[in-house]
């Protein structure tokens, strides 16, 4: 195994990357390899020339007799050449009679005149260059016609095969679908310029079969009506066995076959609908790099969801081509291997040196990765921000809010993500010796000294690329970067590459491109809680992080969405920072539970907002590319780990990904993960899940705080007056509804605001909250007179009060924040992060105190701590999420804990609800401890809190973050001393800690036997170290310690 460091000792090389040969303007991939997918080990050869046989139009003579007489009747073509054009359409284009079967005689004569009028423009042209450019688009069909040069991708040309791609194949869906076939001719078009004809006929599918069932995969029931007349048995024969493989896998599936007495290969690639949107021309673009030409191309479309793309392929004729590129029997597997990697991101940022054959497919899918990581990364504040921010008083509320708007504006303004793309555009040979480097890292010859093309002479004598250190592209950059910021931009590339420890990049089927992290390259400045683990995933649809706090961390994965393009730009500019605080949140709520804290965060792109399945679903594959070891040659090849050791992560459901934990935890069985049961939680009970909503789990803790309050401060709750963002339709909302017994004032949610100041009816609240409805379905007849509701699509709307709404969802954002209000208590139960921040806050305050004397923060980082701060010292009782959002964390912790225990037989018959929906009775007991843990967590941590706020006027906010980070410390430190390894203090602390129903049911020696030795350790610590600090406070001495310990010893001895 390689270490980090000796990525930069000279000397290392690459035996295949010495072997690879560059071209003048044109360089072949520097990792050539061959792929291997199910069925591939075998040499198949196809018997026919073609897949297809359209069938016989029976009418084509008269038809052309009819065409040639209305041509003769136009007058445009001279009657003596009237036949011989019309024959040669007929004839020479390879057309077949599905064309002259669909097309009227009037459209037929329209493209002969086309084609003839481009003959002549062509003979007035000083080059005679024949430039044919003819599309016809109709409702359920369309033809294009244009000139082509074999081989090569038209920069500045008519783009029809984008225009396919965006108009009709990237929006195919199972219920609207188009196939397309098309055809080159067979012979040069006159003008001495070696250009033939390039055809493309687009049919709307009819389906045999619209709605078939989700497992179908029967061709004659899935099959498209044309496809099923025109195909000839053995393309069946082949599509049928492509589509049971590709169903049972998340990726694409591909296979290449040979031509009888032709060189000419026959690739086949299926994928899902929807998941590789630009893919048919980027394949275009792929084979002529690799001077190969199309003959026919067909992509087929199924009712169950599936997309077949058929190209056959043949190298060009000529010396030149053999000079210049590797034989189409070595180059054909390099194709195979690369769509692999197309089919992540087929048309990535840098697709015009690709194109243009300046860089090859795999350096400019490493710029575009690269490209991402330099957007999140470099809009970094510097070292002017960090002086300024030591120079101020950070605690005085005006200098705290200068900060901030400074670090929002500096983040805006420094690199944009054009600028950064635009400086890296301009580097490509660069780019190239970064890859390299890359490459030399983490590429593995999986077929020793055969795993490389198979070069020419001529190509062998070329000169080879050098592999540079780390320090040698140190000094590359310096010297070939025009300014400050240019090298900025590039050494962020070699960043990337010291920082990457593991990738899927040369994984010969994937979805997604996963890149585990070494985080060390953060700036302690704004990071200061350091990161243990960092996963980047980047795929057309979305990018992704993943960041965890410790090696055993827990916490859920989130989709975010964009309603605009400014929208997706300021969501893309923080969705790192808010990762990582969502994770830091989850690390200090962890406090109870043997997990660090974690969190995943999928941004959607602006074009796939409808994606976020497709994307959730990339996204968990790729990262488990990266977890689990290589079991399928070919498919899953050995990856270069410079981590070096075992990684388990445990997710669970958040914001958009609530029904879609299923599925991850069925994938990752089937993909073989050992610690499937465990992966997920959150998932239905069927599965073994303890669902939150259902239980309430996150709820309870929330209201333990509430009720709290109430207890310390002799409250009645039907007295108080209450807020709540978040409505009776999400889960933390509804159970809130359920649980509570306050008199509600006013509640926002996503579909506008309701108040009635003179409390709303509870039982209509109950009704919305069983139904999980949103407020837009409140009967609001029960409203007093000062009653009213705003949906958010409501403009100019006079309240009760005499004030217009000008606009229902500005006022839904912000009525939090409103002025006048009466509420005693504010719980957030929905909302998005930082919706109070230091500038808004102030909103909340008057005369110097705030309007709203209790907050119990339900929704994560809803407030900012800067703002929480503000609000305590105007005299507000707040608890932040950290404390009071960490019931659904222990219910998770708990639902895993059971998992580990259990083996598989025992975890089906005790844990998941059976087929009829009866649930095992130590299911329905277990889920009653849960809930009971969480709330004696809860109340240990308020009396904690609230003693020590008594005790040294601390705000509760520092508090919280306080008592977090003296858990988590001890905790740590416990796991290191030589505690764990007394075996009897060992055992009695776990007979503690765990659940007793487990032990009762499995026993703690067989528990001991089958959880992973640091979960176990995580327990023992946390648990000691959350009881000492809750107990005996913040600040508590050794001494301290030692007397809780010899407490705990003196029960052993009893």
């Amino acid at each position: 195994m390689r270490t980090l460091d000796s990525l930069h000792a000279d000397g290392i090389h690459n035996k295949l990357l010495e072997q690879v040969i560059r071209t003048p303007g044109r360089m072949p991939s520097p990792q050539p390899t061959h792929l291997s997918v199910p069925g591939a080990t075998q040499h198949r050869v196809l018997r026919e020339e073609s897949g297809y046989v359209a069938p016989k139009f029976e009418g084509k003579e008269q038809q052309m007799e009819e065409v040639m007489d209305q041509v003769e009747e136009k007058g445009f073509i001279p009657p003596d050449f009237v036949e011989s054009e019309t024959r040669w359409f007929y004839n020479e284009l390879g057309i077949d009679d599905m064309y002259f079967s669909t097309e009227t005689v009037e459209a037929i004569v329209a493209h002969i005149h086309s084609l003839y009028a481009a003959k002549i423009a062509a003979y007035a042209r000083d080059d005679k260059r024949l430039e044919i450019r003819l599309d016809k688009e109709a409702v359920d069909h369309a033809v294009y016609i244009d000139t082509s040069k074999p081989g090569v991708t038209v920069m500045n040309g008519p783009g029809y095969e984008q225009r396919i791609d965006e108009k009709y194949l990237n929006s195919s869906t199972n219920s609207s679908s188009y196939r397309v076939e098309t055809f080159r001719s067979d012979s040069l078009l006159p003008g001495g310029q070696e250009q033939q004809l390039r055809c493309y006929f687009v049919y709307k599918c009819d389906f045999a079969n619209s709605s078939p069932g989700p497992s179908e995969s029967r061709l004659e029931q899935v099959g498209e009506k044309r496809f099923l007349q025109k195909a000839t048995k053995n393309t069946k024969d082949i599509y049928q066995q492509i589509l049971e493989k590709a169903v049972a896998r998340t990726g694409p599936v591909i296979e290449m076959f040979d031509i009888e007495g032709s060189r000419e290969k026959r690739l086949v690639i299926v994928y899902r609908q929807g998941s590789a949107l630009g893919l048919f021309s980027a394949l275009s673009d792929l084979y002529h790099y690799y001077g190969l030409t199309s003959s026919r191309k067909y992509v087929e479309q199924f009712s169950n969801g599936y997309t077949i793309v058929s190209l056959y392929l043949k190298p060009l004729p000529g010396s030149i081509t053999m000079a210049r590129h590797p034989p189409i029997e070595a180059s054909i597997h390099q194709i195979m291997k690369e769509i692999s990697l197309l089919y992540c991101i087929p048309q990535n940022k840098f697709q015009a040196h690709f194109a243009t054959g300046r860089l090859s497919l795999q350096e400019t899918i490493y710029a575009h990765c690269v490209w991402v990581f330099v957007g999140h990364f470099l809009n970094r504040l510097g070292s002017e921000y960090t002086t300024l921010a030591s120079v101020l008083d950070s605690s005085n509320s005006v200098h705290a809010e200068l900060l901030s708007k400074l670090k929002r504006r500096l983040r805006t303004e420094t690199f944009t993500a054009d600028y950064i793309l635009e400086i890296i555009n301009q580097y490509p040979d660069l780019i190239r010796s970064l890859y390299l480097t890359f490459a030399n890292a983490h590429y593995v010859q999986t077929r020793g000294e055969a795993d490389d093309f198979l070069p020419t002479l001529s190509y062998l004598r070329l000169k080879v690329d050098k592999v540079l250190t780390d320090a040698e592209l140190g000094e590359l950059v310096s010297k070939s970067a025009a300014n400050e910021h240019h090298v900025m931009v590039m050494t962020a590339f070699r960043v990337f590459n010291t920082s990457v420890l593991k990738t899927n990049f040369y994984t010969p089927t994937k979805v997604a491109l996963s890149f585990r992290l070494n985080p060390g390259f953060l700036p302690p400045d704004e990071y200061p809680q350091p990161l243990f683990g960092m996963f980047l995933v980047i795929s057309s649809e979305f990018r992704g992080f993943h960041l965890r706090f410790r090696d055993i961390a827990r916490g859920g994965i989130r989709i975010v969405k964009s309603r605009s393009q400014e929208a997706y730009a300021i969501n893309a500019r923080s969705i790192f920072d808010e990762n990582y605080n969502l994770a830091n949140t989850q690390q200090r709520k962890n406090k109870d539970i043997p997990e660090g804290g974690s969190k995943g965060v999928i941004l959607l792109d602006v074009h796939h907002q409808d994606k976020a399945r497709v994307a959730f679903e990339k996204y968990i594959d790729s990262i488990i590319d990266l977890l689990l070891p290589p079991t399928s040659p070919g498919i899953k090849d050995p990856i270069v780990d410079l981590f070096g050791k075992e990684e388990i992560l445990f997710m669970g459901p958040d914001e958009n990904t609530a029904d879609l934990v299923d599925w991850a935890t069925e994938h990752a069985r089937e993909r073989g993960a050992p610690w499937w049961k465990s992966f997920f939680t959150g998932k239905s009970p069927k599965l073994g899940g303890i669902p939150h909503d259902r239980y309430g789990m996150t709820t309870l803790s929330v209201r333990e705080y509430v009720l709290g309050i109430y207890r310390k401060l002799n409250l009645d709750p039907k007295n108080v007056r209450k807020l709540q963002t978040g409505g009776p339709d999400g889960d933390l909302g509804s159970n809130e509804i359920l649980l509570g017994n306050e008199r509600y004032t006013a509640i926002v949610d996503g579909s506008g605001v309701l108040v009635d100041p003179n409390g709303l009816d509870y039982q209509e609240l109950l009704r919305l909250a069983k139904e999980r409805a949103m407020i837009s379905q409140y009967d609001i007849s029960k409203l007093s007179h000062e009653g009213y509701r705003i949906l958010v699509e409501e403009n100019n709307i006079k309240l009760p009060s005499g004030e217009v709404v000008n606009n229902g969802t500005a006022f839904r954002n912000t009525f939090h924040l409103r002025s006048g209000s009466n509420y005693d208590l504010f719980v957030p139960c929905g909302g998005r992060p930082e919706s109070i921040d230091l500038s808004t806050a102030s909103k909340l305050i008057e005369d110097g105190k705030c309007t709203i004397p209790y907050i119990v923060e339900g929704a994560n980082l809803f407030i900012t701590q800067d703002a929480k701060l503000r609000l305590e010292k105007a005299g507000c009782i707040l608890f932040k999420d950290a404390s009071a959002n960490k019931g659904g964390v222990t219910s998770s912790s708990l639902e895993v804990l059971a998992s580990l225990s259990f083996d598989d037989p025992g975890f089906i018959e005790n844990m998941c609800i059976r087929e009829d929906g009866t649930a095992p009775s130590f299911y329905d007991e277990y889920v009653k401890q849960v809930q009971q843990t969480i709330k004696t967590n809860a109340m240990l941590e308020f009396e904690a809190i609230w003693r020590e706020h008594e005790d040294t006027k601390v705000p509760r906010s520092i508090l919280s973050d306080k008592l977090s980070v003296a858990i988590t410390k001890l905790d740590e430190e416990l796991q290191g001393t030589e505690l764990w390894d007394n075996v009897e203090l060992r055992k009695a602390v776990l007979s503690d800690a765990l659940p007793n129903l487990l032990l009762e049911k499995i026993g703690l020696d067989t528990i001991l036997e089958r959880v992973p030795d640091n979960y176990l350790r995580a327990i023992f610590g946390s648990y000691l170290a959350s009881r000492f600090v809750y107990e005996y406070g913040i600040s508590a001495s050794q001494f301290a310690f030692f007397a809780f310990m010899n407490k705990r010893k003196a029960k052993l001895r009893t």
